[in-house]
């Protein structure tokens, strides 16, 4: 397995090191260049000179591209900085122009980060070129990756990390053995982003564009063991995310847009939302974020009511 070394700005690094536990954290870029890692490789945090050290490390969950406005509303102060504004002007500091919240930036999105406290930083790679901007990959099984991710491994004795094998008085080759890309658990904001993105910034139903009335929907709520995986969500506009969470609407397993019969019985009206009753909802680019039937069918039986009583 690839782990991934990256140039780490001291200022985001110091504002979120003093806020764990955290879930998630947002790696942004101040521009959309792209990421291809696969989610579940090991993210480890590079502190620039005069440091020259791992801070800490966490699990790339996803990569998407999304305004500053989005990344903020979905992460918050997880973005390393305290407020829009500030995230904007450092924004425009890096990007080098003057950026608006609509600038599009680049969201690496790491799943349960761990930060060190100084004194548990770690020697970067004695390979590592002094030309490198952004990062590099490692292999995790020998040298200097393997260096790193067993030391890593070692600090992050007490605290949850995805893939992780339980620590022992062993020589390390044995304690760690090989390893293994792993699952990265989502937060709440990741899937804001990406579900955002996966259904291009439209609602799955009416092809409304206008962000701010767009809102992430989980099929199966996360307070009823549902996930933040993509496959759980829908990107809906707001009244409608809003009739499908008090199940007056649905989507069914083969993904066309249902309407009760309850929303003229309750309140005597709902036109416009018959008026989309039948229809084929817009599906998202990439297989593996579409929605799983499986998780339709439960909301269709568990949430969903065809008719009042």
């Amino acid at each position: 397995m690839r782990g991934y070394v990256a140039t780490t700005d001291q200022e985001w690094f110091t504002f979120l090191s003093g806020r764990q536990p955290l879930e998630e954290v947002n790696f942004w870029q101040p521009s959309a260049h792209g990421f291809n890692s696969p989610p579940g490789t090991p993210f480890f945090f590079k502190l620039k000179a005069p440091h020259n050290a791992i801070g800490g490390f966490g699990i790339f969950a996803r990569y998407e591209a999304a305004s500053v406005r989005l990344a903020w509303e979905a992460f918050g102060d997880k973005n390393g900085v305290p407020s829009l504004e500030a995230m904007a002007r450092r924004v425009a500091r890096y990007a080098q122009a003057s950026q608006g919240p609509a600038h599009r930036i680049g969201c690496i999105m790491v799943s349960t980060p761990v930060f060190f406290p100084k004194e548990e930083w770690i020697p970067q790679p004695a390979d590592w070129k002094p030309n490198i901007v952004s990062g590099a990959g490692y292999d995790l099984s020998v040298g200097e990756g393997r260096r790193i991710w067993e030391a890593c491994l070692a600090r992050g004795t007490g605290i949850q990390v995805p893939g992780a094998p339980a620590l022992a008085a062993e020589p390390p080759a044995a304690r760690y053995g090989e390893a293994v890309l792993v699952r990265p658990r989502l937060g709440q904001g990741t899937f804001r982003v990406a579900v955002t993105g996966a259904y291009g910034g439209a609602c799955a139903v009416s092809q409304e564009h206008s962000l701010p009335v767009l809102e992430a929907a989980h099929i199966r709520p996360y307070g009823a063991e549902g996930t933040h995986d993509v496959v759980n969500g829908l990107l809906l506009r707001a009244d409608i995310h809003r009739l499908f969470d008090a199940g007056y609407v649905t989507v069914t397993p083969d993904r066309r847009f249902v309407v009760s019969r309850r929303l003229a019985q309750e309140w005597e009206n709902g036109k416009a939302y018959y008026a989309m009753d039948g229809r084929e909802i817009r599906m998202p680019g990439r297989p593996a974020d579409r929605p799983d039937s499986e998780l339709l069918r439960w909301h269709n039986d568990n949430v969903f009511e065809r008719s009042a009583a």
